[in-house]
């Protein structure tokens, strides 16, 4: 549980990042490209993108694995603009930051022996982690950075209308499932027991299109403007990147709606999938699957049979020529 301790004048420093952060977004997407977690959404992404992975990848990826802890030093606070003002505030980072942030990540894993020079503040060292986060983000980000754009700004102007009519309470509250607003306390289902006590610093809310699973913070609570960095919606086919591709899902999605869409599109992806698990890979409910499935089967997208008493999908011939070029 990630328990975050607010005092009225934190409630009245609540603000909402007005851009995607970039170096959460390296940070997160590096973690996905090492899974396969949430395959109908990022599946398509991996596909383009690991052939294409610089050999650099490695460096990052040593520090950045997709379970446990990732040094805070790779997502430094406060507004960045654009890679180079964070890669800036990354070589900025003081040696006992370093020291502290790479000696946590050794007590959870064996790390290779140049992480040593990062965590002693070596130049040439940090300039080929900089190097890294370049090339990473120049194959990983940048093709994709107005679709990432696009979907953080629909989160943003949903959330500042419930500001506007309702006030930060209520976004706290609605933020994501695995949030719960107990005033004065944000209470996040999260890996570890972590307590985050605010002390009329405020909170930075980051709409992040690569966060996966649930909302995440940094592991120290020393900044001077601590984040809490969550999960937008995201819409089928975003990896798309060509025209023809893009205006498909569009299409799909106009046809279907948005859930309904992900859902045939994980039917696809996913053959001889049951409602439990399609349920659990679209994070939504039982029910919720059920319906879709319902109305996907009576409109011929879908197949439907019972194995061991599960309800068993696979794409019908109509569906698969309706996500065909």
């Amino acid at each position: 549980m990630l328990r975050i301790y607010f005092s009225t004048d934190d409630l009245l420093r609540i603000r909402l990042l007005a851009e995607p952060h970039r170096m959460w977004e390296i940070l997160l997407s590096l973690h996905l490209v090492q899974t396969d977690q949430d395959q109908p959404v990022f599946g398509g992404w991996r596909r383009k993108l690991r052939p294409r992975l610089p050999a650099s990848t490695g460096l990052l990826t040593a520090l950045a694995r997709p379970t446990g802890y990732s040094p805070d030093f790779l997502t430094p606070s406060g507004d960045i603009p654009d890679l180079e003002t964070g890669i800036d505030l990354l070589l900025g980072t003081t040696r006992t930051k370093l020291k502290t942030d790479i000696a946590e990540l050794a007590r959870h894993r064996v790390l290779p022996a140049w992480v040593a020079e990062i965590a002693d503040g070596e130049v040439e060292s940090l300039r080929r982690l900089a190097g890294a986060l370049r090339a990473y983000h120049r194959e990983a980000i940048e093709p994709f950075w107005t679709g990432i754009r696009h979907h953080v700004e629909l989160d943003r102007r949903s959330r500042a209308d419930v500001v506007a009519s309702v006030g930060f309470e209520a976004v706290l509250a609605g933020l994501h499932p695995a949030v719960r607003w107990r005033s004065p306390v944000l209470e996040v289902d999260y890996p570890v027991e972590q307590d985050l006590h605010l002390d009329g610093r405020g909170l930075v809310l980051v709409p992040s299109f690569f966060c996966w699973g649930g909302p995440i913070t940094t592991l120290s609570a020393d900044s001077a403007a601590p984040m809490l960095v969550y999960p937008v919606e995201r819409s089928p086919g975003w990896a798309a990147n060509t025209d023809e591709e893009a205006v498909r899902a569009r299409s799909l999605t106009a046809l279907l709606g948005r859930t309904r869409a992900t859902v045939l599109r994980t039917i696809a992806d996913l053959p001889q999938v049951n409602t439990t698990d399609l349920a659990n890979a679209l994070g939504i409910s039982l029910a919720g699957a059920s319906q879709h499935t319902t109305v996907l089967r009576n409109a011929g997208l879908v197949q439907t049979a019972r194995t061991n008493g599960a309800a068993v999908h696979r794409i019908s011939r109509r569906g698969s020529a309706l996500l065909r070029p």
